[in-house]
């Protein structure tokens, strides 16, 4: 009797509806059970849940950039991922495989080109990640761990005005993430950033774009400063084949105008004092990415009882979708009435119990305008 072929699992990320059935038809015909998922962030999940062995992810994405959700798959995920794009350049194809995929096929493809692909990817060998309680990690583990926390800034911020907070909780692989502060004579300078991977590399990076990115701090326009510092990153991070997604921000206390740049992060939120909360636009794609990128610089005012709040993806990811994970961030922001307290809510967001990755959070709130006398 001859036992049946071992079921295979597949995940589809694609906004484009019609692309979408087609891939799942084509899969389906190759015996993939398939899961859909119009969005990075919902794919991710589906992919954890399914522990797919394949996974079709299209760059163009409503949430995320499909760079950036490979990126994200590859820290817990060996499956095979094969981008589909409709850009054609080699640069893109190369900085895709760089992210992590196995294969790049560009849109539009035919079907039997599709399985063709495929059928080549599974009759490649697939060595899977040694996990990270491989004793043999341990003390690298451990220095990086040590890197990492050396990258968060001792002083608090003081400031009339404005109440700062940062907390962070390392996972037991130890990533690149990492916040840094320091004041100026007009305010305060903010950097929020994350390095791909795990381990002694990542923290390496992170090192690294700490003190670049402190080294401009005198460079008087924002997007200048960032424009110089990625430069300066973007070699060491084409060594490594990394790249950085990174909040950046400067704070003129006096008026509240806050100028920030965010390359490839997505995370940062304004909270209002009145009215709902919304994410801050990307200004394009993470440092290290496209050679030559440049990023503009955007403004906001923080009037009194405003808050920016910045996150990592361990916090997004402990969300089913999008949507909660701004309802809920926004709702610890509104339920607590310091930023520290505001911080600690949201890593709770994020249980260590269950949590894959690193958790962090930045809170910047103007504090709300005295009561006039008398009330």
């Amino acid at each position: 009797m001859v036992s049946p072929a071992p079921q295979r699992h597949a995940v589809v990320i694609e906004d484009d509806e019609d692309i979408r059935g087609l891939l799942v038809v084509v899969l389906e015909q190759l015996d993939f059970i398939v899961t859909e998922a119009a969005d990075g962030t919902t794919g991710v999940e589906a992919v954890k849940n399914t522990n797919a062995e394949l996974v079709t992810l299209d760059i163009n994405l409503p949430d995320f950039d499909g760079m950036e959700v490979c990126r994200r798959l590859r820290e817990f995920s060996d499956a095979y991922i094969l981008m589909l794009t409709a850009r054609a350049d080699e640069l893109d194809r190369l900085t895709g495989l760089d992210t992590g995929a196995d294969d790049y096929l560009i849109k539009p493809f035919s079907p039997k080109e599709l399985q063709a692909r495929i059928r080549a990817l599974f009759r490649r060998a697939r060595t899977p990640a040694q996990p990270a309680e491989d004793p043999r990690q341990t003390d690298e583990l451990a220095r990086a761990a040590v890197v990492q926390q050396s990258l968060l800034p001792q002083e608090k911020v003081r400031l009339e005005d404005f109440d700062v907070a940062g907390a962070f909780r390392p996972s037991r692989s130890v990533g690149g993430d990492f916040y840094d502060w320091y004041q100026t004579p007009d305010g305060v300078h903010l950097t929020f950033a994350d390095a791909m991977g795990k381990g002694m590399g990542a923290a390496l990076i992170a090192a690294t774009v700490r003190a670049v990115m402190r080294s401009v701090a005198d460079t008087p326009a924002i997007d200048a400063a960032f424009g110089s510092a990625s430069a300066t990153i973007a070699s060491d991070l084409d060594q490594s084949g990394s790249f950085v997604t990174m909040f950046h921000a400067r704070l003129d206390s006096a008026s509240g105008k806050l100028s920030y740049i965010d390359a490839g992060h997505g995370l940062g939120l304004y909270v209002p004092a009145e009215g709902s909360a919304h994410r801050l636009v990307s200004a394009g794609p993470p440092v290290g990415i496209l050679e030559g990128q440049t990023w503009p610089a955007a403004e906001l005012t923080l009037e009194p009882g405003d808050s920016l709040v910045i996150v990592s993806d361990g916090v997004l990811d402990a969300h089913d979708s999008l949507e909660d994970f701004v309802r809920n961030v926004e709702k610890a922001v509104r339920a607590e009435s310091t930023s520290e307290d505001v911080c600690a809510a949201l890593l709770d967001l994020a249980p260590a119990a269950t949590a894959e990755d690193d958790v962090t959070a930045v809170v910047v709130r103007r504090k709300p305008a005295p009561l006039p006398a008398g009330l």
